[in-house]
């Protein structure tokens, strides 16, 4: 019985021993066994298909020459050591293995462990080896996807941030820092006209172009998003060098590029800062250049600007006042002044007031719409400005309307082009004459050539409703030429506004204003043909300009000659005093 027991429990160890060396040589990570002088004994094959061998010639080598450098091999010489003190598994960081069919070393990560041996050789040293050189590779990938933009191949907005605040913390004593910050003009044109195709090869073009000319100072090129794009430099350098590199630039950039067959022209604006590194910090550079860009990008794109002191101040005041719009909106900061227009037929009567807005703001005291309304059209808030000074001033106008009857004047809202092109404008004057219960007639809208030949709205469409309902529309005009649209499409314009020039050369008997007083008396003809007869002016300064402009038929004037706006109590202080 005992034979048998024995005999089955060797079996068993046998089978064992079978199905080890089975998993060794079907093992998917390379496996060495080694004598405890570091001599290979034996190989699975997965070891001599990672480093391009045979088996039999791994066996009697050094496990240290299979190591692809000194560093390499100095590492495997220390792990069996540890092994011989400690006992225990070795995991080690990633090292290279001499590969024999490519010059490429192979990236793997070694464990060394000891197997239970004899008493005259105590343990035997196995070495696993993982190849990891695709999962190196994909993490070389994932971290250049994480630092830089794929489509250019420049370092990403992210990796320009920490190139800057590592520049700004390396930088030495009187080293001068720039950053040069780009955009392309007209980038929308061509990616929606000719597609995002070639949208992004300018985008590689711009990106080569850049990479050809910023070479000196140390450049750090990056694509920062969209269409913009960044440069810094460090060193030795004045703002002159600078320039020079960025005026070079847009030459090269100057050269048209074909796109499908078509040459696509490439400008770009550029703002530039210069600064002494010490003291800066990555956020003050960073909107230093932004505000830069922009004023580049004002002041009519194609040109390259740099940073000035006082223009920043004045841009911080500027931006500051567009950003918060919509919270002086919400905290009832606004209010609406009136400027009133009066018949110059001696009666002194006030036959319109014009409604706009007024910001008291609490840093910056009282603002006019000139200060606010072109940094409302920036933020997008310009639609809830007009919005809110259209219901609010007919709600006070209606007010007058109840207590004065007859003798309160017509109210003329001055459309911000924003709202002069929105498609709901007919429905907004609509509902807000139905809310207040203010008569259509005694409403006019006046708007200017600019929000009527706008493409993307419908201003011309929209009015022509309006004064279906009754709505009288008013329009601002510069020279007789502007007439011409009021007769092409057919406008049912009720009123004209002169400003400008035209009117501005009958506030002094000057002989070199005698061009625009024929001017003038051109467009009062041409208006009379068109049965335009209530043509008034604006901008008069003076009893005797009044006088002379009425002289040559301007039938009502506003200006600096019947004071300045007036609020709405003080308009009804005005109704009294002329119905008195």
């Amino acid at each position: 019985m005992a034979e048998e027991s024995r005999a089955q429990a060797d079996a068993e160890r046998e089978a064992l021993v079978h199905r080890f060396a089975a998993f060794y040589d079907a093992a998917p990570i390379g496996v060495a066994l080694t004598d405890r002088d570091g001599r290979i004994v034996d190989a699975n094959p997965a070891l001599a298909k990672m480093l391009g061998r045979q088996v039999d010639d791994l066996r009697g080598t050094p496990v240290t020459e299979l190591a692809e450098s000194a560093a390499d091999a100095e590492l495997i010489r220390a792990a069996f050591a540890d092994l011989g003190t400690v006992r225990r598994p070795r995991v080690r960081e990633p090292l290279d293995l001499a590969s024999a069919e490519d010059d490429v070393p192979v990236r793997a990560r070694l464990t060394i462990a000891g197997l239970p041996g004899s008493e005259r050789e105590p343990v035997y040293p196995v070495l696993m080896f993982e190849d990891v050189s695709e999962l190196d590779l994909l993490h070389e990938t994932l971290r250049r996807q994480t630092v830089h933009d794929q489509l250019t191949g420049l370092p990403n907005a992210g990796s320009f941030v920490n190139r800057l605040e590592a520049t700004l913390a390396g930088s030495a004593d009187g080293e001068q820092i720039a950053l040069v910050y780009l955009d392309i003009d007209g980038f929308k044109v061509v990616n929606d006209g000719l597609g995002p195709g070639a949208g992004d090869e300018m985008l590689r073009h711009v990106a080569r172009k850049l990479r050809a000319v910023f070479t000196d100072h140390e450049a750090f090129l990056a694509r920062l998003s969209g269409d913009g794009f960044a440069v810094l430099l460090r060193g030795n350098l004045t703002s002159t060098d600078v320039i020079d590199l960025v005026e070079e630039a847009m030459a090269e950039l100057a050269e048209p590029i074909y796109l499908g067959g078509r040459g696509v022209g490439v400008s770009v604006s550029v703002g530039i800062v210069v600064r002494e590194a010490a003291g800066q910090t990555q956020e003050d550079l960073h909107r230093a250049a932004e505000i830069t860009l922009h004023r580049a990008k004002e002041n009519g794109r194609a040109q390259w600007m740099l940073f000035e002191p006082e223009l920043d101040r004045w841009d911080r005041r500027r931006y500051g006042i567009g950003a918060v719009i919509a919270g002086g909106l919400e905290n009832g900061e606004f209010e609406i002044e009136y400027q009133p227009t009066v018949k110059l037929d001696g009666s002194n009567e006030i036959a319109v007031v014009n409604a706009a807005l007024r910001w008291n703001h609490p840093e910056h005291g009282q603002l006019r719409p000139r200060e606010f309304y072109p940094l409302a059209d920036t933020t997008g808030m310009t639609l809830a400005l007009g919005r809110w000074l259209l219901a609010a001033s007919l709600r006070q106008a209606a007010g007058w309307r109840a207590e004065f009857g007859p003798a309160a004047p017509d109210l003329c809202l001055p459309l911000p082009n924003r709202l002069a092109i929105d498609s709901n404008l007919v429905g907004l004057v609509r509902d807000e004459l139905k809310e207040t219960g203010f008569p259509p007639g005694k409403m006019r809208l006046c708007a200017d050539t600019r929000a009527l030949l706008d493409p993307r709205g419908e201003a011309l469409e929209a009015l022509s409703v309006l004064s279906e309902l009754d709505v009288q529309i008013a329009m601002v005009v510069t020279g007789a030429a502007d007439l011409e649209l009021i007769n092409a499409q057919k406008l049912p314009v009720g009123f004209v506004v002169v400003s400008g020039p035209l009117v501005d050369a009958f506030a002094d008997d000057e002989p070199d204003a005698a061009g625009a007083r024929t001017h003038l008396a051109t467009l009062l003809r041409r208006c009379r043909e068109l049965g335009l007869h209530r043509v008034g002016a604006e901008n008069v300064r003076g009893l005797e300009h009044a006088r002379r402009l009425r002289e040559v038929g301007i039938v009502a004037a506003r200006g600096p000659v019947f004071g300045g706006p007036v609020t709405s109590a003080e308009v009804e202080a005005l109704i009294r005093k002329n119905a008195g």
